[in-house]
């Protein structure tokens, strides 16, 4: 049934800075952003150039239904290759528009989440500020440990954060759980667990595997039915390269066959594909992952998943 679906599709797949042309015509160019929808939920992850043209299609979505547009936005950290989009997003400049978005906090320049989202949109270095965004928006900060639950009552997002007390919910409700991962620099990064009856999707882009491997993530994705997990170098660009990466934040396409075997996940998902990458290079890096973990695919601009 449509209402029961549970969907995955990439708008953005690259890290660091778009990448258009013939060479990356297949998996796609633009910096991170990823749709998640869920029953009647509409959840957008991190605001890279992949989320232009998602809002392209959504307002020709309401061009045909006129139903207003309604999302909750989750941003995983504040680098600019996942929020460089969000100028353009257009959605956000109609009033026909109401947004939930949560983002982390800001542990080096300490200022609230929504002062900064403000200052990324005005001039100098855009034209327009956010006063000239006409959707309504609620903005707010979340950490490690909190909850949001998306219910299909009208309210806006539930925000638990650790220790309040979660009532009994519907069994139509999203639950979307927070863990803050500390190996990427210098805030860190947000990972996401979307919850569905019965299915869950994890993401956990911008994280560099640890020695032993990251064992918090391993436990907070386990099980996952997706698994969506950095994947931004081959091993001998990590550390036996001219340039050592090692502290970037960034994982090898084996860190992130580590998790998802240690978690038991059903499906692994590489993504934040470096710029450096062309098709080929990424098919390659696919072909030695899928030896050691069959179930793994490359994250495609375009392409959906469902969850069943």
């Amino acid at each position: 049934m449509a209402q029961d679906k549970f969907n995955l599709t990439f708008w953005g797949v690259r890290g660091g800075y778009p990448t258009p042309g013939p060479t990356t015509i297949k998996y796609g160019g633009n910096t991170t952003c990823f749709e998640i929808e869920a029953g009647r939920q509409h959840i957008i992850v991190d605001g890279g150039t992949g989320i232009i043209n998602l809002g392209r299609k959504m307002m020709r979505e309401f061009a045909v239904t006129q139903e207003p547009i309604r999302a909750t936005i989750l941003l995983t950290h504040t680098h600019h290759d996942h929020i460089q989009g969000f100028p353009f997003f257009v959605p956000t400049r109609h009033y026909h528009s109401y947004f939930d978005i949560f983002g982390p906090e800001l542990l080096v320049t300490k200022e609230p989440f929504e002062e900064f989202l403000e200052r990324v949109m005005q001039p100098p270095v855009f034209p327009i500020g956010t006063e000239e965004l006409y959707s309504t928006r609620r903005i707010e900060q979340t950490k490690h440990g909190s909850t949001l639950v998306l219910q299909n009552n009208g309210q806006p997002v539930q925000h638990y954060s650790v220790g309040q007390i979660i009532p009994p919910l519907p069994d139509d409700a999203v639950i979307i759980r927070i863990n803050h991962g500390y190996n990427h620099p210098k805030d860190g990064i947000l990972f996401f667990r979307i919850e569905y009856k019965g299915r869950s999707l994890v993401i956990a882009t911008d994280t560099e595997g640890y020695v032993d491997d990251d064992q918090k993530l391993i436990k907070f994705s386990e099980n996952a039915d997706i698994l969506v997990h950095d994947a931004e170098y081959d091993e001998h660009e990590y550390g036996r390269d001219t340039v050592v990466r090692q502290g970037w934040g960034h994982s090898t396409w084996r860190m992130a066959v580590n998790v998802a075997r240690a978690a038991h996940v059903k499906q692994l998902v590489l993504t934040h594909h470096s710029p450096s990458h062309d098709d080929e290079a990424l098919e390659k890096m696919l072909a030695k992952a899928q030896v050691v973990f069959p179930n793994c695919i490359l994250a495609q601009e375009e392409c959906t998943l469902e969850l069943l």
